[in-house]
């Protein structure tokens, strides 16, 4: 086994930060959409991540990677949302083993409402913290730890901007 290569002081420092910002962050952004739309940061992702989805829909399997959820945690998700009528779940009579999940008008309606608030947080929080310079270089740093993380790039990105109907 190799020897362990501990992080010197810079790096450990780098990391503390990282990860209290990404903690922080998430923290900041559930409580805007908890407090200005009902709606936990985890609910919101799903509607997002039904939107910019062909025919606003999607499997729940596929959904659940995308969103790198639990099917299980989904599942209860799924439930609270439908019960609000936000989504709708149901199977192809083609393939009955299948559940496809997809947005209703009244979830775009939510969504829609819940953007503005979202999107100005997530400035509020990062990029109005940053230079473009900076945008530049998270985008890329990002990009080297999903390398890492995903080598294989089996792992599905984000949609691309250009062509979401709601967008963080």
């Amino acid at each position: 086994m190799a020897e362990t290569r501990w992080l010197d002081d810079g790096e450990q420092q780098a990391w503390r930060a990282f990860l209290m910002a990404v903690n922080l962050m998430d923290g900041a952004l559930d409580r805007q959409l908890r407090h200005d739309s009902g709606l936990p940061h985890a609910y919101y992702q799903i509607l997002a991540m039904l939107s910019e989805a062909p025919g606003r829909e999607l499997t729940m399997t596929r959904l659940a990677r995308l969103l790198r959820s639990s099917p299980s945690r989904l599942s209860h998700a799924a439930a609270r949302l439908e019960g609000d009528g936000l989504i709708r779940r149901f199977k192809r009579p083609e393939n009955r083993r299948t559940t496809i999940v997809e947005i209703t008008p009244a979830g775009m309606k939510v969504l829609q409402a819940a953007a503005p608030g979202h999107v100005h947080e997530v400035r509020r929080v990062l990029f109005d913290t940053l230079s473009s310079e900076q945008v530049g270089q998270l985008r890329e740093i990002s990009e080297s730890m999903l390398s890492a993380l995903d080598p294989q790039g089996e792992e599905p990105r984000y949609a691309d901007p250009d062509t979401a109907d709601v967008r963080d």
